[in-house]
């Protein structure tokens, strides 16, 4: 980890609003997964971002659009995510939302450990395997092609089609936080806690 977990009582009065709304959205939202250390110190992107207030303000501003918007299932979302996170050997981030998705959603380790090799699973649903397509088809590069687009358009509507679109983005800016800071997946005997 490049960057050291801040403590509660280490936070400066710049970083103190952004620690105080991410501590509080974090805990309200994400308990399937280890997000903070027993003292307090935000982990995953979060401690990243709390380093940089200015931006980390703005970071945070789009995570909760991204998780109040909604417009798709959290299935579907939950597999895009996962493709994204997969692609870019995201290790926090394949952790974190491999335990949503087993917790809140049932998801096997099979089907996990498929996407975390970076494959299609056999059993997605039609909303799954279009929310798969689409990340799999933006992630290789390039204008996502029309056929998978409209596949999108009408499974999800333009909404949930422009917020999968959305979404893989902002996972893909995720992922690059969590690796460009080298933010390990906490070890069972670390000073942790979940939620």
């Amino acid at each position: 980890m490049r960057l050291p977990p801040i403590a509660p009582d280490q936070v400066t009065p710049e970083q103190l609003p952004l620690f105080e709304s991410m501590t509080a959205g974090v805990a309200s939202k994400y308990d399937a997964f280890v997000t903070r250390r027993d003292d307090g110190a935000l982990l995953g992107p979060w401690n990243a971002w709390l380093h940089d207030p200015e931006l980390g303000e703005a970071f945070w501003s789009v995570t909760q659009a991204m998780t109040k918007a909604r417009r798709i299932p959290d299935g579907p979302r939950q597999i895009a995510i996962l493709v994204t996170g997969a692609h870019f050997g995201a290790a926090y981030e394949t952790y974190a939302h491999g335990a949503v998705a087993a917790r809140k959603h049932g998801m096997s380790e099979r089907r996990l450990a498929t996407l975390a090799a970076g494959e299609r699973p056999d059993d997605l649903d039609d909303a799954e395997a279009v929310a798969h397509d689409v990340a799999k088809a933006l992630l290789r590069g390039g204008v996502l092609p029309d056929p998978i687009y409209a596949l999108a358009v009408s499974r999800f509507g333009q909404a949930g089609a422009n917020e999968l679109i959305y979404l893989v983005g902002h996972y893909c800016f995720v992922s690059m936080t969590l690796n460009g800071f080298a933010v390990p997946v906490p070890r069972a005997d670390d000073d942790v806690s979940a939620g």
